[in-house]
């Protein structure tokens, strides 16, 4: 079993919503969050401002061993998830975008 745990981040406390379900159905692992309160909103910042961003906390959740990082933002999983996943290839880099278009057309597609 790999001991290392989820890496989640958002531009701020939103993200926390998806604790409590991933708990819930993954039980045995362990979480790291990161909330960039300092900094949020980050919508209203640059694409290559949140790219920055995202890189240094990409960075320190990678360090304190993530074996995935999980972005709970729509602006940064619109700008920075390439650039993540070019940087951290032996990592899955996923964000909200793609999971929330396909649960939409599986269930409202013809």
């Amino acid at each position: 079993m790999d001991n290392r745990p989820l890496g989640i981040f958002d531009s701020g406390l939103g993200g926390l919503t998806c604790i409590e379900p991933l708990l819930k159905a993954l039980p045995d692992e362990r979480i790291l969050y990161f909330g960039d309160t300092a900094r949020t909103p980050y919508g209203s910042k640059s694409p290559e401002t949140v790219q920055a961003f995202s890189l240094q906390i990409a960075d320190f959740l990678v360090a304190r061993g993530a074996k995935i990082l999980a972005i709970a933002c729509n602006t940064i999983s619109s700008t920075a998830i390439p650039m993540l996943q070019d940087r951290y290839q032996d990592i899955p880099v996923v964000g909200i975008i793609r999971p929330a278009a396909s649960e939409i057309a599986s269930r409202y597609g013809k």
